[in-house]
């Protein structure tokens, strides 16, 4: 990691946009004065909130801070499935929808709060009949419907801790999972559909499951009509055995530091770390962070978090931040773009959604798909939109507030990590003057700053981002790893400095620009560049939908810029575009950061959850060997790249 990190990211000062007045007079908050109420005693801000859960017995210390350790309220005892789920029904709210549900092929359920917290008692006691005990890990690895966040709730209302699995992710990637977490029991699919047909996910389990000793058994739901291997007194049936159940499971009392789950996030260049959240903590930071800055209103807020539960955006803000506050959730199985790339928009218009939540790596496929799709539908139910899981660039924010937002609706970019389990930097609608591509502010109570490599605090300019105090719902360790955890994020600065891996600067305003991971930079002739910046400036080109940057060796700057594009509307370039948008660049930047070699791709190659593989993309311009690529969207775009690279040349 570089010492210091030269950052100048795109800001045209002219685009500021306002909360509109209209939002801001039903703002749940609107007065700026919140942020020093949360700055006076940050402890009480958030033991605030934390009163808004319900908790069997009450805690005595708001926070424990012997650095880097960190316990929040844990004296206390709650439960994470009681706050999601009884205390609403209890509260006679059973009858209000948890989630409207859209299933790929059409299908649809409303699943209400009475509804999933029966299926959710039933499961706790199926696997209790299983022998899954207090501290056990379950392991889930199951497509977006319904049954997935009923067995996170029934793991949290029992006590044991889930270890989910994106559905995307490989069975070697499952296998991994469970082993390292030493998980008893997995719950999982006999398939998922992927552009309407059925991809068999337990016969895939089967080939890894004699791997895994600890696994006792495994839960199967009936997601399609497959054929379904089964081994008698291991594999069993979800719809059977909850059928069986009881239907009454009261909830275990929990400490307030009780582990709630563990999430593996891929290491770029190490085994995947277990990133293991707690209950009180962590509730307290999902709840109060949904509701401000997504402005709930939960009696008439229809709310999509268009994500995956398989990533920490899904437990946080499908699963326990919108169950948490008694929001209507939509939860969407399929793709963006099937049957066709309005499918979205369809959804919108059909259940009146207020509030969109999503990831710009969707928004700009929806640029380069054409407005014609979302201008098809109404969108008019729409009040706020927001963005999670990288940097937006500029244009996109601007298309993503008009195209989808009409232009009144309220932007929050959000910027949070598996690790921080809770937003930190992000506007609030009803306060925050917002600039496109910026995350603008932390959160209140949380301090961020940027800083430089010995840890100088930046006050105008580039560095690095960190996080300087405690916040209720940061990771508590790395599972089984506590060294580990130390050296990754407590180590640099300080132990009492949390260093957050990404670059970022900070304007005249004390706004935060998150450029991306500090190892995101390429050096051209000694000049270090963001990816993130040459990305933006391309794809701030009207002809421009995608842009990947990549450093490729160069014999003589040491690196040279070479660039993945793809036109607006999957067109192709038109003649001399090469050199126009080189220009561009230039204009936008410097000469220096102009592309060397720019490759035209009809698509770029993507994760299933939709985030471009920039690795895959240097091993193919360096001509290296490319591996596993089975958790692609769709593996045959490295080929097809392969090939351009081959036939192109450089300038």
């Amino acid at each position: 990691m570089a010492d210091e990190v030269d950052l100048e990211v795109l800001l045209k000062e002219e685009d500021r946009f306002s909360p509109p007045p209209e939002f801001v007079e039903q703002a749940n908050f609107s007065d700026p004065s919140v942020y020093d109420e949360a700055e006076r005693d940050f402890e009480a801000w958030w033991e605030r909130w934390a009163k808004e859960l319900d908790w069997f017995e009450q805690w005595e210390t708001v926070l424990e801070w012997d650095p880097p350790w960190a316990k929040w309220f844990q004296e206390g005892k709650l439960n994470a499935s009681h706050n999601c789920l009884d205390r609403h029904v209890e509260g006679g709210r059973g009858d209000k929808v948890a989630y409207h549900w859209i299933g790929e092929d059409g299908e649809t359920r409303d699943v209400t709060y009475a509804e999933l917290l029966e299926t959710t008692k039933r499961f706790a006691n199926v696997m209790k009949s299983l022998g899954v005990e207090k501290g056990d890990v379950v392991g889930i690895y199951m497509p977006m419907i319904p049954e997935t966040p009923a067995a996170m709730l029934a793991c949290a209302r029992i006590g044991a801790t889930h270890n989910v699995v994106f559905g995307g992710f490989s069975v070697e990637a499952v296998k991994e999972r469970m082993e390292v977490s030493e998980a008893k029991l997995l719950v999982t699919a006999n398939a998922n559909l992927r552009r309407g047909k059925p991809i068999p996910m337990k016969e895939q389990v089967d080939a890894v499951l004699d791997d895994l000793p600890k696994m006792e058994h495994v839960v199967v739901v009936k997601r399609a009509d497959t054929d379904t291997p089964m081994k008698d007194g291991r594999d069993v049936w979800w719809h059977e055995e909850c059928e069986k159940a009881d239907a009454d499971c009261p909830a275990e009392p929990l400490d307030a530091e009780h582990p709630l789950y563990i999430l593996y996030t891929s290491g770029s260049t190490a085994k995947p770390k277990g990133i293991q959240h707690t209950t009180g903590g962590y509730l307290t930071g999902v709840s109060a962070t949904h509701s401000v800055v997504f402005d709930l209103k939960p009696d008439t807020d229809v709310y999509w978090c268009a994500a995956d539960i398989g990533w920490v955006t899904g437990h946080s803000y499908i699963v326990y931040g919108p169950l948490c506050n008694g929001a209507t959730s939509v939860m969407y199985e399929g793709a963006p773009d099937y049957p066709d790339k309005d499918r979205w928009w369809q959804i919108v218009e059909d259940y009146k959604v207020t509030i969109l939540y999503t990831a710009p790596t969707a928004i700009r496929a929806c640029i380069k798909w054409g407005r014609e799709y979302p201008e098809k539908h109404d969108l008019s139910s729409l009040r706020l939109l927001g963005s999670v899981g990288e940097p937006i660039n500029p244009r996109a924010w601007i298309w993503y507030q008009q195209v989808i937002g009409g232009g009144r609706c309220p932007v929050v970019d959000t910027w949070w990590q598996t690790e921080t389990g809770q937003i930190m930097i992000t506007p609030l609608p009803g306060i925050t003057e917002t600039k496109p591509g910026s995350a603008t502010q932390p959160f209140p109570g949380i301090e961020a700053a940027v800083v430089k490599g010995d840890g100088e605090i930046v006050e105008e300019g580039g560095g690095f981002l960190s996080l300087r105090r405690p916040w209720p719902a940061m990771a508590r360790t790395l599972y089984k790893e506590p060294d580990r955890y130390v050296e990754t994020y407590w180590s640099r600065w300080g132990k009492d400095i949390y260093v957050v891996g990404d670059a970022a600067k900070v304007d005249e305003d004390g706004y935060f620009w998150i450029v991306g991971r500090t190892d995101d930079v390429i050096n051209v002739s000694g000049h270090r560049m963001s990816t993130m910046e040459i990305e933006s400036a391309l794809v701030s080109h009207e002809n421009v939908a995608e842009a990947a940057v990549i450093g490729q060796t160069d014999e003589d700057t040491g690196q040279a810029i070479c660039a993945f594009v793809t036109c607006e509307g999957g067109a192709d370039p038109p003649e001399g575009f090469d050199q126009e948008l080189r220009e561009h660049v230039a204009q936008k930047i410097g000469k220096l950061a102009r592309p060397k070699r720019i490759i035209w791709a009809d698509d770029l190659p993507k994760t299933r959850s939709g985030k471009i593989m920039r690795r895959l993309l240097k091993d193919i311009a360096e001509g290296r060997e490319l591996g596993d690529v089975t958790t692609l969207r769709d593996p045959a775009v490295t080929e097809t790249i392969r090939e351009k690279v081959a036939s192109s040349t450089d300038d």
